[in-house]
Order: structure tokens, then C-alpha cells, then sequence
């Protein structure tokens, strides 16, 4: 806002100065101060809020209109909230403030993630291991509720307006029996199975990890190329066209980077259609033969330092159902087996050897390929067990970890002549996100949900049902779609068990011998949930099988799995929007909103569920956003010490500075903070400010019921003023109906600095202040500013929260307060007025403006150089050609007042090319009050310091004015 052409407040009396005008000028004041000192005031809001029951009233204020339900993905209950949780938590509060101000009920109930193993591993910590069960559910729960009541008030602290004294947990007693339910309900459609399977599987955990509890980092390991030794000598010369084989020294070489899968091997894999060669070398003066893929022989011979020549191919086709001996079937008689071959098509000759060693406990292509090929699961071999290490039994390796087993491994491969290369090989491999600690796949018997099985009821499978359904859902961004549906696609059967005690049961009952569910499973599982729903998990555990199946208990046993914690809040829209809140509620939700990690956690977890129980998405649209990264984009990390605590911002800025960084960041990539980049936060931030105290001070002696001009009164540039604030009313919504908060606050700042201060309070600044307190002129323009502070103070209200509510209680008046039930968030956008000439005006003031910027321009250079004191010592000769000339003479003696000079007149001339900007300095005398250079400055004897406009509004009529 120019600040070189009105005087300042006059105060400085008060300050022993000068002594204060007798002629002042109308300088209203505001009780809004110029410091929002946000981080001392804002927690008595907070505290406010929460006194005044602030949520209930807006809930009351919205009942009946429609409804809008974004549904909070819960954070997990452990530990302080960190920025990601500021950001979410915050990004889901302009959504829903904006939605409640766009005419929607748009309730907000948070929630929390409560079981798993992270709280596990804190009762651990604090009390040591091996706890009674029982004792391991009550402690944990209490640290769960402990860590609840801390993130709920940080939440609470950043302006997050919610049902906070009513949230979901999921392990309220009512969302775990639901929980258990929902199990049962999809156990009866015919999606739960139990079956032997490679999972993920930590050693640390000592469970089956979700996949997104999977995490990559590079691992070193020894690859080795391993020889399987020719067993079925007459086949193999077959399969190359040969009579017979020039030797029966041969094999057939692997290349594998997990030796410790080399004693499970129980197949062997080639593609179909890839070229293998029988490779003819010597190795220690004897005669060998290799089989190796034909694009890979030469560099394979190279790397085991041999030379040779194929003397014969075939399609991997042609190897099928060949065996060959384990590489230590001479060293014990476990391991003296053949190993058949497979087809496969998921061997490539991009490395290794072209030829795939199959352990089918141990890895995900190989089990399927087995159970294809008719292994049954109690032929496939397990020797590692759930702390990693090989069972006592195996020989050679019994008792050691499989990662300590990988070097005698080599050295009994080595003594067997089985062992062509050892090399250390750097890759990407899966670890534990817990415990940075690297995972294997590992086939246990577990409850899986089938991707492809069908369904009792003969409709679609999960898989397909979950494609469709990410096809009718909206995305923000909207790439999330592709990512989304490539993890779907390719994703295996879902482990819905876990080994852990702190989770909801899976209550099945199953036969002693022959391992099979009770028949009477469906009512049995809804008499469980009715116990939990009376006294929690804890049930389950104290619950004695003869209670439930009195004699027959003797025969079965309780099933000691849990849930995976993603099945809590993956059922939330089962057991929280249709089931403890569902009165706040409806299915399916509007809107999921989470990091863009949770397209393979909660997002996806939800997709399964609800396909299964529902057939369709649990949500209509799902909105991502980035991580917090600090100002050089590195990942914030406690170890870097980049990292910044919301709550330090909060007390330090205020919470409303937070909020408008997250705001003016584009959320859909990184979102990058440092000190520097709150420093320009907190500087656009003022100037919002400013630009609303100054709004504030000139409506305050303003009553809009009495003293409001009608609008085709109103002056033409307050008319352009209110046709302006619409257009840009109705571009924010539209970016706020699109979850866009980056340009809505973009807008806001240059709607303050350019619109506002750069142009239109600049030039009401005279007609404000110097006009007559109660004259048309400063009602017409006090009408115009009344209406852009009811808008702006709604559209900057989902952000800037705080701000705008301070603002709301002094600009509402006390009979609005009270109608809003003194808060601004029961309001709508506003509808402002709408002038007849809005397109016109619209027109003409951007062609003006235009003009205008070129001119001040010139003002300011003549400024800079000392040809002129202020732009009102200046009197303008605009020399303009056709239209230009039309649209500046239009505005007749008003015209001085858009450029903010003494004198301004538009003279007319031919072409474009004769155009000029004239100015000369004043030579007239400067008015005391307001500071216009005028001829007629002491016309009126009795007042000889001032000029006739200002007499005329002092003591007079008014001065005359129509435009501006």
C-alpha cells in the first residue's frame, strides 16, 4: 500500500510532538492490533473454542444442509506429533472449514490407530519382556490412551476444529468387536482362506509385516553361481537332439544372491521360450558340461575363469520335468533329492545365468510356480524359523541364522565342486521400516484374504472389484490413479494374521486335529464381539472354550493370531463411519485425505475391505500430499538436525503461520520449511494483516443496517471495487471446491498488496479520510470496503484461522456476533452485491490500471530524483490517442484521484504515436489537511491554511465526486 500520500494517524500530540491539527482528518480506529502477536494470543482462543463449545456450534449452525464427510485416517498413538502430522492434520481442516463455508455439513471426527506392535515394543522397553498377556493388553492400552490425550492437544493447539472429546480409537470396545464382525462377514462371503504362504517376515518382529511395512535399502550379499548336477543323462541329450552326452560331468548352473535358500531348493525354472546352450568345457583336466542361457554362456565362462563352445541348444521348453541332483545331495542324505524343472515366466537373462533356483518357502514366484507345477504345502520345506535362525535339525547349518549360514554354506558348495563363482553384490533389498533390519519372504501357515478367489455369491473377485473402483474414484493429484491401480494389480493375497499379542483377535476356533474351523464359526465369532464389546480384546484371552462349546471344547483350541493392524483402520469405514459415529457419519465418505505413503497403507487397506464387505471404494475421492523436507530438500531426520517441531512454531510464530506455510505450499510435491522460508511466511502474513486492520479502522464508525448506499449509488470504482472482490471470490472457491490452497492464498496476498493496497485503498484513501464523516462519498466507499471484509475474512478464514476470528468478533457488530454464534465458521461465502455494469467496470478499470502502473512509474523516477516531493505535488498532463483518451476523460475531475496527483487532465491527440505523460511540479500552495497543491488553499479567510474542497467538507456542502 503506497504510503507517500496521506498524512498518518494524527498522534503525534499525544506523543509531545506537535500539537494536533484542528482539521482532522477522519482517522478511525480499530481495537485489531498492527501485531497479531499469535503465539502469546491464540491459546486463549484455543482455550475459547473449547469453553464455548465452538464445534457443536457450528455442527448445529450446518444440521440439514448436505453433508460432506472427509474421514481422518488415524495416526498412530505413539509419540509427540512431528510436522507430517501438522501438515495432515491442518490440510484436513481447510478442507473441511471450506466445505462447512461452501454450504456443507462437513463434520470432523479424528481418530487413532491403537494396537500393534510399536505400543508392543514400548511396554517392552519400560517393562521388560515376557509379561503375562493379559497384563501386556492393560498396560497397553493406558499408554495408548496417555499418548492420545498428548496428540489430541497438540491438534488442538494448531486450530483443529473437531469432535475431540468424542474421537474414534480402534480400540474402543465397540470398534473391535465391529472389527471382528467385519472378519466374520467376510470369512462367510468366502475371501478368508488359510494356507501355507511366503509372507513378509521380520526376525525382530517375529511376525508377518504388511507391505507397507516394507521398506528398501541397499544390502550387500555373496551371489553365487551353484551347479545342479546332471541326473537324467538320456533326457538331456534328448532335449539337445544328441544321441548321448559327450560326458555325464555336467550341470546345469543357478546364479542366486540368498545362499541360505540353497538347502530349501526343491525345483529349478527356465523360460519356455529363451535359447539354453550345452556348453562343452575342461575343469581340472576333466571334461564338463554347463547349461547356461545362450545370450548369457560367454560371460558366465568368463566369470569362472573356463573356456569352451556350445555344442548343442534348445528352448527352455524342451528341459521340462528334467531333474537334477542338489549341489549337496553327496553331503547327507537330506539333501540327496532331484530337483524337476519348471517353466517360468518370470526368468530373464538380464543377469545370472538364465536358470532360477526355486525354494518355495522362501520367495513368492517360486512358491506359486511349485503349487502350480502340484507341490502340496505339506511337501514344501520350512527349515527357518521365526527368530531366523535354521532349525536344529537341518544338516550342516542346523541352529545358525541364515545369515550367518551363508559363508559354510559356499564352503560345503565349494567341497562338493557344486560352487562356480562367490561374489559380494550390492542390491536393493526389503527391510523392516521398525527396525531397519533386513526381512525375507518366509511361507507360514497364515489367514490370508484372496486377491482372486471368488467370492461365495459368484460376483467379481477382490481384485477386480478393487480395479473398478479405483476407476470411479477421484484422485488428487490425479497420477495417484496409475499408482494406486499398479499396486492392486500386482499385489498378493493379503496376510491378515499376525502374531502379536496388543491387537483385535482373529476369534476363530479351530479342530485340534484336523486344523478346520468349527462349524458353527458365524455364531460363535458374534457371541465373541459381544463379549469384547462389554470388556475389550481382553475377552477373548480370559474366555474358556467350554463356556462357549461346553463339552466339545475338549477338541478345539483357540486360534492365537491377530488382526494386521492395516485391517483396524483399513474396517474404519465399517466400524467408525457406520458403527460408533454414525450419526456423524455416512458411507462412503467424500474424501480420504493422507501422505501419498498411504496409497499402499490405510488408502489401500480401506479399498480391500470395503470391496469385500461392500463392493465398492469406501470413498468417492482420495486427496495426497508430499513430506516435509527443510529448505534444501533433504528429508527431515533428527540425525541431520533439520527437523522443526509444530509445537515450536505454535509458540514461537503462532499457529496461524503454520497453517498459512502449508496453505502457500503446493502439498501435492515436497514441502520444503526452514527458518528463512517462515520468515517470508510471517512478512506475507503482516501484510494480510495490515490489510485488514486497515479495513477494519475505516468501517469502524460504520453502520451497515442505516448507513449502507444502495449499489447503483455507489461510486464507479467502489462498484468496479465489489465486481472485482466477486471475480475473485468465485476464482478462491472454485480452487478451494478442487483442494487447491496454494493459489487461493497466492490470490489472497496479491489481492492485498495489488488489488487493495496497490490500487483501490490507495486512491479511497482521500475520500476517506478527507471527505465528510457521514457524506455519500465516504458511506458509498465504506459500503464497498463493508462487503470485501465479509468475503475476504470468510475466503482467508479455512487458513488463517485464528486471524479471522479475531477479526470476525470486532467486525461482525455485536448483533452479527450473536447471530453467528460468535464465531465466523457457522458462516457461508458471502454473497455480494452485484453492480448491472460489473463486465464494464471490470473492462475499464483493468485498461485504467493498466495506465495507471506506467504512469506512478514516472512518478517515481521524478520522486527518486527530487523533482517532485510526493506524487500529490504533481500535476499530470495525460496526452492519449482514441479509446485511451475516452476512457481517461470519462472520469472528468475524478481523474486526480486515481493517480494520486494535485491536477491530472486527459488531452486528446491523433495517433498513438504523439501519446505523452506530462508532468510539471505544483506551484500552487500545499492544503493543511489534505496535502493537495490547489489554487484555492486559503480562498476562505477565516481558515487560511486550507483548500476549498476541504472547507467545503469541513464547514460546507461537500465536494462533488462521482467515480472515484
Amino acid at each position: 500500500m503506497s504510503d507517500t500520500s496521506k498524512p498518518a494517524a494524527p498522534k503525534e500530540a499525544k506523543q509531545g510532538k506537535k500539537p494536533e491539527s484542528k482539521y482532522p482528518v477522519n482517522m478511525t480506529e480499530t481495537p485489531f492490533p498492527m501485531r497479531g502477536d499469535m503465539a502469546k494470543r491464540e491459546p486463549q482462543w484455543v482455550k475459547d473454542w473449547q469453553e464455548k463449545k465452538i464445534y457443536q456450534r457450528i455442527r448445529k449452525a450446518a444440521a440439514g444442509r448436505p453433508k460432506f464427510i472427509l474421514h481422518d485416517g488415524p495416526p498412530y498413538a505413539n509419540g509427540d506429533i512431528h510436522l507430517g502430522h501438522a501438515v495432515n492434520k491442518i490440510l484436513k481442516d481447510m478442507v473441511v472449514k471450506s466445505r462447512t463455508l461452501a454450504g456443507f455439513d462437513a463434520p470432523y471426527v479424528p481418530g487413532w490407530d491403537c494396537h500393534g506392535m510399536p505400543i508392543e515394543i514400548q511396554i517392552e522397553k519400560q517393562y521388560g519382556k515376557n509379561l503375562p498377556t493379559a497384563e501386556v493388553l492393560t498396560k497397553a492400552r493406558a499408554y495408548a490412551l496417555e499418548q492420545v490425550d498428548r496428540q489430541r492437544k497438540d491438534f488442538i493447539r494448531l486450530g483443529v476444529l473437531g469432535e475431540w472429546e468424542n474421537p474414534y480409537l480402534t480400540m474402543n470396545y465397540s470398534n473391535e468387536a465391529d472389527e471382528l464382525r467385519a472378519l466374520g462377514q467376510l470369512l462367510e462371503k468366502g475371501y478368508v482362506y488359510r494356507g501355507l504362504k511366503p509372507v513378509n517376515w521380520c526376525f525382530d518382529c517375529g511376525s508377518a509385516l504388511a507391505e507397507a511395512e516394507v521398506e528398501y535399502q541397499d544390502k550387500r550379499d555373496p551371489a553365487i553361481d551353484v551347479g545342479f548336477k546332471f541326473a537324467e543323462h538320456a533326457k538331456l541329450a534328448a532335449a539337445f537332439g544328441l544321441p548321448s552326452l559327450p560326458t555325464e560331468n555336467g550341470f546345469i548352473v543357478i546364479w542366486t544372491t540368498t545362499p541360505w535358500t540353497i538347502p530349501s531348493n526343491q525345483a529349478l525354472n527356465v523360460h519356455p521360450e529363451i535359447k539354453y546352450a550345452l556348453v562343452q568345457t575342461e575343469r581340472d583336466g576333466a571334461p564338463l558340461l554347463l547349461i547356461l542361457a545362450q545370450d548369457l554362456a560367454e560371460s558366465c565362462l568368463a566369470r569362472y575363469k573356463l573356456e569352451g563352445s556350445t555344442i548343442a541348444t534348445c528352448d527352455g521348453a524342451a528341459l521340462a520335468g528334467i531333474g537334477f541332483r542338489h549341489p549337496l545331495h553327496a553331503s547327507d542324505a537330506f539333501y540327496d533329492r532331484l530337483s524337476p524343472m519348471y517353466q517360468a515366466d518370470y526368468v530373464t537373462t538380464e543377469s545370472g545365468t538364465g536358470v532360477v533356483h526355486s525354494a518355495p518357502a522362501y520367495g513368492q514366484d517360486d512358491f506359486i510356480s511349485c503349487k502350480a507345477h502340484g507341490m502340496q504345502d505339506d511337501a514344501i520345506l520350512t527349515p527357518v524359523m521365526g527368530d531366523g535362525k535354521f532349525v536344529s535339525t537341518l544338516p550342516l547349518f542346523g541352529g545358525m541364522t541364515i545369515w550367518e549360514a551363508s559363508k559354510p554354506i559356499c564352503s560345503a558348495l565349494t567341497e562338493a565342486g557344486a560352487l562356480f563363482e562367490v561374489k559380494m553384490f550390492a542390491h536393493s533389498y526389503m527391510h523392516c521400516w521398525r527396525h531397519k533390519t533386513p526381512i525375507i519372504y518366509r511361507a507360514t501357515s497364515q489367514w490370508f484374504a484372496g486377491m482372486d478367489v471368488t467370492p461365495k455369491d459368484g460376483g467379481p473377485t477382490l481384485r477386480q472389484s478393487a480395479l473398478q473402483g479405483i476407476a470411479d474414484t477421484k484422485f488428487y493429484p490425479d497420477w495417484g490413479q496409475a499408482r494406486l491401480h499398479g499396486m492392486i494389480a500386482n499385489r498378493p493375497d493379503w496376510t491378515l494374521s499376525r502374531q502379536r499379542q496388543w491387537g483385535v483377535p482373529m476369534a476363530f476356533i479351530v479342530h485340534k486335529e484336523t486344523g478346520e474351523l468349527h462349524p458353527r464359526t458365524p455364531e460363535l465369532l458374534e457371541q465373541v464381539a459381544q463379549l469384547i464389546e462389554k470388556s475389550g480384546i481382553d475377552a477373548w484371552l480370559a474366555l474358556d472354550l467350554q463356556d462357549l462349546l461346553g463339552d466339545e471344547a475338549a477338541m478345539y483350541l483357540k486360534n492365537k493370531d491377530t488382526l494386521d493392524v492395516w485391517f483396524d483402520s483399513g474396517t474404519t469405514h465399517q466400524t467408525v463411519l457406520r458403527g460408533s459415529h454414525k450419526e456423524q457419519s455416512a458411507f462412503p465418505a467424500d474424501l480420504y485425505l493422507e501422505g501419498s505413503d498411504q496409497h499402499r497403507g490405510w488408502f489401500h487397506s480401506s479399498l480391500l475391505t470395503s470391496s469385500m464387505l461392500n463392493g465398492r471404494p469406501p470413498y468417492k475421492a482420495l486427496l495426497t500430499h508430499g513430506f516435509t523436507v527443510d529448505g534444501e530438500g533433504k528429508k527431515m531426520s533428527k540425525s541431520l538436525g533439520n527437523t522443526l517441531a509444530p509445537q515450536k512454531i505454535s509458540d514461537t510464530l503462532g499457529a496461524d503461520i503454520l497453517r498459512l506455510w502449508i496453505a502457500s505450499t503446493d502439498y501435492t510435491g515436497e514441502l520444503s520449511i526452514s527458518d528463512e522460508i517462515l520468515k517470508r511466511v510471517t512478512e506475507a502474513y503482516r501484510r494480510i494483516r495490515n490489510t485488514l486492520r486497515f479495513l477494519l479502522a475505516n468501517i469502524s464508525d460504520f453502520d451497515h443496517a442505516s448507513q449502507a448506499v444502495p449499489v447503483d449509488q455507489l461510486f464507479e470504482i467502489d462498484r468496479y471495487a465489489l465486481a472485482n472482490m466477486a471475480a475473485l471470490q468465485a476464482d478462491m472457491v472454485a480452487h478451494y471446491d478442487q483442494y487447491e490452497f496454494q493459489p487461493v492464498v497466492s490470490k489472497l496476498q496479491n489481492f492485498c498488496s495489488e488489488d487493495l493496497g496497490g490500487f483501490y485503498l490507495d486512491i479511497l484513501k482521500d475520500r476517506l479520510y478527507t471527505s465528510a464523516i457521514g457524506s455519500p462519498a465516504r458511506r458509498s466507499a465504506q459500503t464497498a470496503l463493508w462487503h470485501i471484509t465479509q468475503s475476504l475474512l470468510r475466503l482467508m478464514a479455512p487458513a488463517l484461522s485464528f486471524t479471522a476470528e479475531e477479526a470476525w468478533a470486532i467486525f461482525a457488530g455485536a448483533e452479527a456476533y450473536k447471530a453467528s454464534d460468535e464465531t465466523i465458521f457457522t458462516q457461508t461465502w458471502w454473497q455480494l452485491p452485484q453492480p448491472a455494469d460489473s463486465a464494464a467496470l471490470m473492462e475499464k478499470y483493468g485498461a485504467l490500471r493498466a495506465v495507471r502502473t506506467g504512469v506512478t512509474k514516472q512518478l517515481e523516477d521524478l520522486r527518486t530524483s527530487g523533482a517532485i516531493g510526493s506524487s500529490l505535488q504533481a500535476e499530470l498532463t495525460i496526452k492519449a490517442a482514441g479509446d485511451k483518451y475516452r476512457l481517461l476523460a470519462s472520469l472528468d475531475e475524478d481523474l486526480k484521484f486515481v493517480f494520486i496527483t494535485s491536477q491530472a487532465q486527459a488531452v486528446e491527440v491523433e495517433t498513438e504515436a504523439d501519446e505523452a505523460v506530462e508532468v510539471a511540479a505544483s506551484a500552487a500552495a500545499k492544503c493543511e489537511r489534505c496535502w493537495h497543491y490547489r489554487a484555492d488553499v486559503g480562498s476562505h479567510a477565516d481558515h487560511p491554511t486550507l483548500c476549498g474542497r476541504c472547507h467545503s467538507n469541513l464547514f460546507g456542502a461537500g465536494e462533488k465526486r462521482k467515480f472515484a
